[in-house]
This record gives structure tokens, sequence and C-alpha cells, in this order.
């Protein structure tokens, strides 16, 4: 990970760099996984009329659409709904992939104390984002046993997963972007892309630099989108962003939002020490994504001891003063209030 400190600019409006006009720069942006998700590569192609970028372009999204297939709470036929459906009832045989991505969301539970939680679903699914609808009481009690990452029973070497309580189901939301990102970006490395930028909503990783410059990514103002809070250059970097201003609706006078709190089974609420934006900069988005939904659930103290303790990541909160904060290898930058 390389960061320009001196080359950071407090922002007002969103920079983005327009494509070199050159066919050797490629570009895709198209609606999967629920979000808008971007490939840009730089790839020499002479001799081949573009068709060597347009068949990694197509493999990029392709591999886009495979993780969305299998990992989609809304789809039917997805083996993460399989799983929901029948791991209650006892062990259901999962891909080598899916075990992976188990394996890894459980080791982030355990480092942030049940901060990072995909066992959310289990009261995330009885609100309606769309509607602006939550759970009555009696819902949320019935759902908030299964909420707990201790239910998740996985077996590595049998390649099983069981759900120890009844109300159990898990969503994948705050780690498969992140492990989409890198799938991609491994597959544009081995095909020999050396300059490439990929998201998928909040979460990018990049590879090399923009040809000679930093690739400047902006960190939005969570109460303005029109605004950013910071530009950053960076080069060969992960960086994710998790706010309460994604997916919300406003209730008697609440923001209730996608981001659950263990403790309370809801969604986490203003306050002291709470936050309102977390940006995470690491190596991978495998680990950056799921990063910075754990910061925004432990809030400012907390969030930021534990990026201190992680070697190769780095972290800027915004709490619910509207200041920004940052971990100890960013603390050069300037806090403001917002």
């Amino acid at each position: 990970m390389k960061l320009y400190p001196s080359r950071i600019v407090a922002a007002a409006c969103l920079i983005l760099h327009s494509l070199v006009a050159s066919a050797e720069w490629h570009y895709d942006s198209q609606p999967v996984m629920g979000t808008e998700v971007t490939v840009q590569f730089w790839l020499e192609d002479s001799g081949s009329g573009g068709q060597a970028a347009a068949a990694l372009v197509d493999a990029a999204m392709a591999e886009f659409r495979r993780i969305d297939r299998r990992y989609s709470p809304y789809r039917e036929d997805s083996e993460l709904s399989r799983v929901n459906r029948e791991a209650a009832s006892g062990p259901v045989e999962i891909s080598a992939e899916f075990v992976q991505i188990i394996d890894k969301a459980l080791w982030f539970s355990a480092q942030t104390e049940g901060a990072f939680d995909i066992t959310f679903a289990s009261v995330g699914r009885h609100y309606d984002f769309r509607e602006g609808s939550k759970p009555d009481t009696e819902t949320t009690a019935a759902a908030r046993g299964g909420f707990d990452f201790r239910n998740l029973q996985l077996d590595r070497a049998a390649r099983t997963l069981r759900f120890a309580h009844p109300s159990t189901r898990i969503d994948l939301g705050g780690i498969a972007k992140g492990y989409a990102v890198d799938r991609v970006v491994d597959l544009l490395a081995t095909a020999g892309v050396k300059h490439a930028r990929v998201s998928a909503g909040g979460d990018s990783r990049l590879i090399g630099d923009k040809r000679g410059e930093p690739w400047v990514v902006g960190v939005r103002h969570p109460r303005d989108k029109s605004k950013n809070v910071v530009l950053l250059p960076l080069e060969n970097t992960a960086i994710s962003t998790s706010g309460d201003y994604e997916r919300y609706f406003i209730l008697e006078g609440r923001r209730l939002h996608h981001i659950f709190d263990p403790e309370t089974a809801e969604p986490t609420e203003e306050g002291d020490d709470k936050l309102i934006a977390v940006t995470v900069l690491g190596e991978k988005a495998f680990d950056t994504d799921p990063l910075s939904t754990s910061l925004f659930v432990l809030g400012r103290e907390k969030g930021l001891a534990l990026v201190n303790r992680l070697d190769g990541v780095e972290a800027m909160v915004i709490g619910s003063d509207r200041k920004v904060y940052f971990s100890r290898g960013l603390e050069q930058l300037p806090a403001s209030k917002q």
C-alpha cells in the first residue's frame, strides 16, 4: 500500500479523471451484486483489434456475475440460499470457495469480538429498506437468538456448515464484494495487467498506479453525496468504505441502516464514540471490506485501536460529531469538522 500524503487534498466535489484517449485504456461498468461494479485497466492490445481487451472485460464481468449467482440472498437457486434453508436442520455440504469465505468471516468475528457477524441476517432479513419498514418487537425477539457468529458450525475438513440456532441466517454483504474485487484483480493480473482499478460499490482495489500518476479516490461526505471529505492519491491499495448513508430509511426520527449492532440486534445509532462513515486501506479488499463494517460497529475508540494493532492497515473514520479521525499511520492528515 502506498499513500501520497503530500498530494492529499481536502475536497469539495468528486474528482474523476477521464480515461486517457487511447485504445490501451479499457473500461466497463455494470449493475451486479446489487451495486455498480467497474473495471478500468491499461492493456497493450496491439494487433488484435481490441479483442483481447474485450475478452478480458467480459471475463471480469462474468466473474462478478458468477459470485453474485452463488452468494446472492435474493436468488432461490444460490448456494447461500440453499444453506439458509437447510443448515438449521443439519450440516450442509458447501463448496471449497464458500468454506474460504465463511472461514474468513469467522476469523474477523473472533478478532472483533463479534462486531463483524454475517449472522446479522437473522434479524436484518426482516427489514425492508425499500419500503422503509422494520420488524415488530416480537419478531425481533424471536430472531435475536440466531444473531451470533458462534451459531455457525463450520467443518473445514468435511466442507460442511451447520446452524446451531433455528433462527440463524447469514448474509455475505460485508465480505463478498471485497472477495469478488480481489478475484477480478487476480484475473487481470494473470493476464498481464499492471495498471487497473476494480470496484464493487464501496470496495475497490488498485493495481499499480495510473501510468505515472496516482489513482485519486474520493471519500464521499456521508451527509452530502455531492462532496468529498478527502481525496486520496493511491497505488497498489485496497480501499473499502462503510456508512449509514448506503442503505437506510428514516422512521420516527431514527436513521435505520443496514449495519447491525450485535449487542442490540438493531442498526447502530449515532451517539458518543459512534460513527457515521468508515474508510479502510489495506492490501486486499477481502480484508478491508469486513474491516470497514467492523470498525463501524466498534466505534471510534475500539475501531481505531483495532486498526493500530493490525499490520498493513490504515483507517479514516467520521464520528457522529462530524469530525474526522485517523489511524496512527494517517495522523499527519488534518482532521476537520464536517
